[in-house]
């Protein structure tokens, strides 16, 4: 028992430092991209994504989480062929999908940017990112497959391997194609993404090509096929359920700038500063606010599992103790960064992106954004409980809510109202999942501990600001002065939590409280 429980940790580890590499390459690379392109050009960018992952959704199915369950259950029982006639199957029903629909979307794309772009200049960005949906269908297959496999190192290995090449792209093509316009730019950055997947592709490919089913004789794909129809039924039952929130999200994300676009349009704002303004939120405050969330995110992965083996094993105190340690890691990473986006929003904005002005919707967010460290590990532990219907129907209900307040909020209020919108989608959505949780399992509650790191933050927010304006008016440069008052004040807010022994909380022992 103890060598699969190792074979996780291990393959939960890769993947984490896999993940913090790729936010810090993503994130290098975003600055780039933000410097050259300006926020009107990132607001391009930004309206031509959308649509892709609505498509990659669809051609998805959810089958590399079917995949991964299914091969991995294969493998352990020696069933070599079933494991390939999966992977056939997989790769033949996303490989259709994805290529009709791409086909599809380059065929309508003069019809789909009529209706889903406010600003017809990112047409050119649009059509560029749109053949990354069939790349993106084979390699998550392949990665299913490896997940199953439990050979975690060639999944990070791509991933980082993905990031350096895009990273090299964008560099090349955003330089080459900015004397053409920023239309033309933002085009370069999306094809960019096309090149980095197809290499990453083709390093899963290689890899399986080395390391994967070596092919009985006399096997072949119309055999896999013509036999495949029990594989699929099993691939489908799994991966079918799991598709709505995807769906909807992406349906979402596709109209989500015409829905701020038009909201500003009622505020009296044109289309060029809409599109500038959007491009500081998508492009500046977002990227900053999603930078600390990997760790949370690495650590929902693993929650899931434990807290379905707990379920099934009906360990209460375990999977509540299991529980208090997610939400106790999502208190001690969120509140630091929570204080440090927000007391130092716009001297961020401005080393990073040059935009001093996007400070303000950073601020906004981040107070609000706090939940969100909750959020990812309520989400995980839903889903350990076997509760997707419950996390999906929040997300529904998240999204619906989040809709309305932008369009209320950002009609009335400009970009400022569009960002308190946004943030009170991400509140409705955490207590949403909480009261979910809490009506299944119970909730333990514990203020004392919470009381402690929101002492802990209170401090860590006056003195930094305090630091960090001393430092200003002494004349030292922006970036010393906020690399000196952020560590200060971060060593400050760890040496509290040492002293008032916030992270050493007891071991989960009164009864649940159902909300």
């Amino acid at each position: 028992m103890a060598k699969p429980e190792h074979s996780f940790m291990r393959g939960t580890l890769v993947l984490s430092v896999a993940a913090f590499v790729n936010r810090i390459l993503g994130f290098i690379s975003g600055m780039f991209v933000a410097r050259v392109l300006g926020a009107e050009g990132i607001g391009i960018l930004m309206m031509a994504h959308p649509l892709v992952p609505l498509v990659i959704t669809i051609t998805e199915l959810g089958l590399p989480v079917a995949i991964s369950k299914l091969v991995a259950e294969a493998s352990a029982r020696g069933e070599r062929a079933k494991v390939r006639r999966i992977l056939h199957v997989s790769l033949a029903v996303t490989g259709i999908l994805s290529v009709t629909l791409t086909t599809a979307s380059l065929l309508g794309s003069e019809w789909i940017a009529k209706l889903l772009l406010s600003d017809q200049r990112a047409y050119y960005a649009m059509l560029a990112i749109t053949p990354i949906a069939p790349i993106v269908a084979v390699s998550a297959v392949l990665k299913g497959y490896f997940r199953g496999m439990q050979r975690m190192k060639t999944i990070a290995a791509s991933d980082v391997l993905e990031h350096t090449v895009q990273i090299a792209c964008v560099l090349a093509l955003v330089h080459l194609l900015m004397p053409y316009g920023v239309a033309y730019a933002a085009a370069g950055a999306m094809a960019a993404s096309v090149v980095s997947e197809a290499v990453s592709l083709l390093f899963l490919g290689f890899s399986y090509k080395l390391h994967g089913e070596a092919k009985e004789p006399g096997e072949t794909w119309s055999n896999h096929l013509r036999t495949g129809k029990p594989a699929l039924s099993e691939l489908l039952k799994i991966g079918l359920p799991t598709t709505g929130q995807g769906v909807v999200q992406s349906v979402y994300g596709a109209f989500q700038p015409l829905l701020i676009t038009s909201s500003l349009a009622l505020a009296g704002i044109g289309t060029a500063v809409a599109t500038k303004q959007f491009g500081m939120l998508a492009g500046y405050a977002f990227p900053l606010l999603f930078m600390p969330s990997f760790i949370t995110h690495s650590l929902s992965t693993a929650l899931i599992p434990a807290i379905g083996e707990a379920s099934v094993n009906k360990q209460g105190m375990l999977m509540h103790t299991r529980m208090d340690q997610a939400l106790r890691m999502g208190l001690l990473i969120g509140a630091p960064a929570t204080v440090i986006l927000f007391v130092w929003a716009t001297p961020l904005t401005t080393l990073v992106y040059h935009a001093p002005e996007a400070g303000l919707l950073l601020k906004i967010l981040a107070p609000m954004f706090f939940l969100h460290y909750f959020d990812a590990p309520l989400h995980a532990i839903l889903l350990g409980l076997g509760r997707a219907g419950a996390a999906l129907w929040n997300f529904v209900l998240a999204t619906a809510f989040k809709t309305a307040s932008i369009f209320v909020f950002g009609s009335q209020f400009g970009i400022a109202g569009v960002a308190v919108g946004l943030g009170v989608g991400i509140v409705m959505q955490t207590l949403l999942n909480f009261f979910s949780v809490s009506g299944s399992i119970g909730f333990y509650w514990r203020v004392e501990p919470y009381i402690k790191v929101g002492f802990c933050m209170s401090v860590m927010a006056v003195c930094g600001r305090a630091a960090y304006d001393f430092l200003i008016r002494e004349g030292w440069p922006l970036l010393w002065s906020v690399t000196a008052s952020a560590t200060g004040a971060l060593a400050l807010y760890l040496a509290l939590l040492s002293l008032t022994n916030a992270w050493r909380w007891k071991q989960v022992r009164r009864a649940p409280v159902s909300w």
